[in-house]
C-alpha cells in the first residue's frame, strides 16, 4: 500500500511540475506582450487519512492550481501614438468585442483592459488589432459629457471619429473693451458716430459681423455728458432690420471710479444684466453674450480723455476645420483637435473598478471579463475613487520577470526529475519484490 502510494505521488508530482511549467512557458513567452500578467502555480499537498498506531503511511501526493495576478500592474512605456493608450494606477479601459460589433450584434460583451493600442478603422471605430473596440461617453454637441448611470453599460458606445472629421465652433461670448474719447461728448465736439467691427462665427461655421457704432451725446451745455448710445446691428441679419439692441451708457466722473460705467439704460434688445456685465444678443445665425463690463468696473467699457480705440476684444468660436488629431487627457477625455486651433471634447472614457481584479475571467488580447468572484463593476471618471489616470502615448509593460521565471524554470525542472527519480525507485522495489519468489 506505501509503495503503491509513493508511486501515485510521484505521477502526481509530474502531474504538478509539468503544470507550473506550463505557466513558466507562458510567462516568459508573454514577457514582450504589453498589458500581459503572469500566472502563478501553487501547490498544496494532499494528504490521506493516517494508520498512524500501524505504522503505516501512505503517501497523498501534490494538486497544483494556477491563477493569474491581474492586480500586479507593469511598468508604464512611453510610445509615438496619442492612441496608445494605458492606466496609471487602479481601473480598467472598458472595451467590447469588434467581432460582434461587426456582425451587427446589439447586446455587446462588456470587458475591459490596462492598455492597448488603438486605432480607427474604415468606419472610424477605435479598435485594435486583436479585436478590442474601446468604448465611451458621448458628449454633446457642447462639449459636456451627461449623467450616466454608473453600475450600467447602457450609455456607453463603440468611440467613432469619423462623424467628427468636420467641426465648427460657434461664437457665444465676446469680450468687449473699448475706450471711448470722455471729450467727445462735449458741446462743442463734432458728435460724429465711431465704429467697430467683430467678426463671430455662426451655427453653421459661417463668419458673420457685429457692426457697433458708439454716438456720443453732445447736448450738455455745460461740459461733458459722458453718455453715449451703442447700436449693434448683425450682417448675417436683413439690412433693412439688423439692428439688434439698442444701448445708452453713462459714465462715471468721479475721482474713485472715472471713467467706469455708471449705467446702462436698455433702449431695445436683450436686457442689460448689471451683475455680468452683460447683453444677451439674439442673431439671425445664434445667441452670443456680449460683455460690456459692470457698473464701476475696471473691465469692459471705459471712457477716458484718450483716442477711441479698442483695448481689448477677445472671443470663443472659430470657423470649419478638418480633423488634425485626436488625443485623450488623464481625465479621460478623449479629445479632437482641428486645423483651426478648436479642440472639441468627444468622448469621456471611464475606468472600470471592481473589487476582486484576480477573479475576473481571462480572454485573449489580455482582455478580462466579470466573474461571480470579481464581484460586480463600477465606472468611475478617472482619478476618483480607487482609480488612476489615463495615459496617452504609453502602453503598460509585461509583469514577467524573466530572471524569475528562469529561476523557477531550474528549481522545477529539478523537482520534475526528482518525482521520475520516486517512480524509478519504486520500480526497482517492485522488481526487487518480484524476485523474491524466485
Amino acid at each position: 500500500m506505501s509503495m503503491s502510494s509513493a508511486m501515485n505521488a510521484g505521477v502526481s508530482g509530474l502531474a504538478a511540475n509539468a503544470t507550473r511549467l506550463a505557466t513558466i512557458s507562458d510567462n516568459i513567452a508573454n514577457s514582450g506582450t504589453y498589458g500581459y500578467k503572469r500566472m502563478e502555480a501553487e501547490f498544496d499537498s494532499f494528504v490521506l487519512n493516517q494508520h498512524r498506531t500501524a505504522g503505516i503511511y501512505s503517501a497523498g501526493g501534490v494538486r497544483a492550481s494556477t491563477h493569474r495576478v491581474i492586480d500586479e500592474d507593469g511598468a508604464l512605456v512611453t510610445t509615438t501614438h496619442p492612441l496608445d493608450i494605458a492606466v496609471s494606477g487602479g481601473g480598467m479601459l472598458p472595451v467590447t468585442s469588434a467581432v460582434d460589433l461587426d456582425n451587427g450584434f446589439q447586446d455587446l460583451p462588456f470587458m475591459m483592459t490596462r492598455t492597448a493600442s488603438f486605432r480607427p478603422d474604415n468606419n472610424g471605430v477605435l479598435r485594435t488589432d486583436s479585436g478590442l473596440v474601446l468604448m465611451g461617453w458621448p458628449a454633446g454637441s457642447d462639449g459636456t459629457v451627461p449623467l450616466n448611470a454608473r453600475d450600467s453599460v447602457g450609455a456607453l458606445e463603440p468611440v467613432r471619429l469619423a462623424v467628427n472629421q468636420t467641426a465648427g465652433d460657434p461664437t457665444t461670448y465676446v469680450n468687449l473693451g473699448v475706450n471711448l474719447p470722455a471729450t467727445e461728448t462735449e458741446p462743442t465736439a463734432s458728435g460724429d458716430p465711431r465704429s467697430l467691427k467683430i467678426e463671430y462665427f455662426g451655427n453653421l461655421g459661417t463668419s458673420e459681423s457685429l457692426n457697433i457704432t458708439f454716438t456720443p451725446n453732445t447736448s450738455d451745455a455745460t461740459g461733458m455728458s459722458s453718455t453715449w448710445t451703442m447700436e449693434i446691428r448683425d450682417s448675417a441679419a436683413d439690412p433693412a432690420s439688423n439692428l439688434i439692441g439698442s444701448y445708452e451708457v453713462v459714465f462715471d466722473e468721479s475721482a474713485a471710479n472715472g471713467g467706469s460705467i455708471a449705467s446702462v439704460t436698455t433702449l431695445g434688445g436683450g436686457a442689460y444684466d448689471p451683475v455680468t456685465g452683460v447683453l444677451p444678443l439674439t442673431l439671425a445665425d445664434g445667441e452670443i453674450d456680449l460683455f460690456i463690463g459692470t457698473p464701476l468696473g475696471a473691465t469692459g467699457l471705459r471712457q477716458l480723455s484718450a483716442s477711441f480705440s479698442p483695448t481689448n476684444i477677445s472671443k470663443n468660436g472659430s470657423p470649419v476645420g478638418q480633423l488634425a488629431g485626436v488625443a485623450i487627457d488623464e481625465d479621460g477625455f478623449l479629445k479632437a483637435t482641428y486645423d483651426t486651433g478648436f479642440v472639441k471634447t468627444l468622448y469621456q472614457i471611464p475606468l472600470v473598478d471592481v473589487p476582486n481584479e484576480n477573479g475576473l475571467i481571462s480572454t485573449d488580447a489580455q482582455a478580462f471579463k466579470i466573474s461571480t468572484t470579481s464581484g460586480n463593476f463600477f465606472l468611475w471618471d478617472a482619478g476618483d475613487g480607487p482609480t488612476g489616470s489615463v495615459q496617452g502615448y504609453a502602453r503598460e509593460a509585461s509583469t514577467t520577470d524573466v530572471a524569475q521565471e528562469l529561476t523557477h524554470l531550474i528549481q522545477t525542472q529539478r523537482a520534475y526529475s526528482s518525482n521520475a527519480k520516486i517512480i524509478q525507485t519504486v520500480d526497482e522495489m517492485l522488481q526487487e519484490t518480484t524476485n523474491i519468489k524466485r
